[in-house]
């Protein structure tokens, strides 16, 4: 039976002081017994001496400091996992919110998981088909791969999330595939929005889903990606699935970390958010990955919301660093009416190269995809001299390709949130803009591909 200490010294905000403990440790976890017999949980952050302090993961109201009572449980955070948690909604802290009954677990597992040892890793090389052009035609998934999607206030990043979960799939049939979604900080509207969604398609049904709510406390909003990233290891590691987890917003996620930060009284680093934020990313980013003599693998999207729209803020900045690529959705191609707004130019898939080609989507994908940024990049320059010097400035040639770009963004980036394209029409779709330029303009692809493919479609 655990022992009870009557020695809270102090509340402040999420945390409360507890002394004269003993044997507890770093991450356990607590109850704090109230007088009429609530309990509320709680996680120690520190240990001082024989001073604990704990954060708790509802609010302080209520707490008695001579009345209540803490039971350390000598354990740290644990999700009960099981094949049933598919088609479940749960919330940050992993009880289930969607009337459904309690999963009866199989294992239960720490969510702060165990790191992968980097020599038992697998190199990420096989396709994953989102059905949207422009990740699959020219910033590739790759099974294994951290690909962050960097977005803006105001921009539709939750609509392409969802089309994302409802859509991927891996090549083969015979491999069973599911998504882990885990939504952070999100509104009651957000939520609704996409548990409808995944509901009206029937995804839910290879889905697992974690919802922390913007009025939920921050410390749930800090265990919710562990719990999810928990439920993608069980699945992919024990259950040999090829998971796909999306995390959205990874924003909310760090302010809820600077706000416990603030609370500890830590000496704050760039722009208020504590020193240990790279590190602390690390561990959740760091968890996706394939391992060698398993079946399975866990790609992971994290989606986030660059604050002011700069590149440059810590929490796009730090998930650069880790991740391999990302893609970057544009305010200016959004009041176009680009759907989605994704900006292929600065996008990045630093994996792509190894997940396309013969046998696993079609042997003249690099040549086309390209061909495409070169003439894309070209079309935008011409453009752009079009504005400044006016049309007739602009050779016959400059003219075509500022007709491919226009076209370029309305038929092949602009695809609407509920159109699925395999990788065969995204890459004839490229084919058939890439006609509009005489073939002599295309070098970078082979001869045989052009005799192949150029005017046909």
């Amino acid at each position: 039976m655990p022992k009870e200490y009557r020695t809270i010294e102090e509340v402040a905000g999420p945390l409360m002081i507890v002394r004269n403990v003993e044997d507890v440790h770093y991450n356990d976890l607590g109850e704090i017994e109230l007088v009429n017999g609530e309990i509320r949980r709680c996680k120690v952050l520190e240990i001082n001496g024989t001073d604990a302090v704990v954060q708790l993961f509802e609010s302080a109201s209520g707490i008695n400091l001579s009345n209540s009572k803490v039971r350390f449980l000598g354990r740290s955070m644990e999700l009960g996992v099981s094949q049933d948690m598919l088609s479940r909604v749960f919330d940050g802290l992993g009880r289930p919110i969607d009337n459904g009954p309690d999963i009866l677990p199989e294992k239960r597992l720490d969510i702060n998981g165990l790191p992968m040892n980097p020599t038992a890793r697998n190199y990420p090389q096989e396709f994953i088909q989102t059905g949207v052009s422009a990740i699959d035609g020219l910033n590739t998934l790759v099974r294994g791969q951290k690909l962050p999607i960097f977005s803006a206030s105001g921009l539709p990043h939750a609509q392409l999330a969802a089309q994302i979960a409802r859509q991927a799939k891996v090549g083969s049939a015979n491999e069973q595939f599911a998504v882990v979604f885990a939504a952070m900080g999100i509104t009651f509207e957000e939520s609704n929005y996409f548990i409808d969604s995944f509901k009206e398609t029937g995804a839910i049904d290879r889905t697992v889903m974690f919802v922390n709510l913007a009025n939920d406390p921050a410390v749930e909003r800090i265990a919710t990606p562990r719990m999810a990233l928990t439920a993608a290891e069980y699945l992919a590691f024990d259950m040999g699935m090829h998971v796909l987890v999306i995390m959205t917003d990874i924003t909310n996620y760090a302010d809820a970390l600077r706000e416990v930060s603030a609370a500890r009284k830590e000496v704050p680093g760039r722009r208020g958010y504590p020193g240990y934020m790279y590190t602390d990313l690390a561990t959740l980013y760091e968890r996706a990955g394939r391992q060698k003599g398993k079946d399975g693998s866990i790609t992971l999207i994290p989606i986030l919301t660059m604050p002011e729209d700069d590149k440059t803020h810590p929490i796009p900045d730090l998930t650069g660093y880790i991740t391999e690529g990302q893609i970057i959705l544009s305010r200016e191609l959004y009041r176009k009416g680009i759907t989605p707004p994704i900006d292929v130019l600065p996008s990045l898939s630093r994996l792509k190269d190894k997940g396309i080609g013969q046998g696993k989507t079609r042997a003249d994908h690099a040549n086309t995809m390209n061909q495409l940024f070169s003439a894309y990049a070209r079309g935008k320059e011409a453009k752009e001299l079009m504005v400044i010097l006016g049309e007739a400035a602009l050779t016959d040639v400059d003219k075509l390709y500022a007709k491919f770009a226009d076209a370029f963004e309305k038929e092949y980036v602009s695809q609407g949130y509920n159109t699925n394209r395999d990788i065969e029409e995204t890459l004839n779709l490229g084919w058939k803009l890439l006609s509009i330029l005489p073939r002599s303009e295309l070098k970078r692809i082979k001869d045989e591909y052009l005799d192949m493919y150029y005017g046909k479609f």
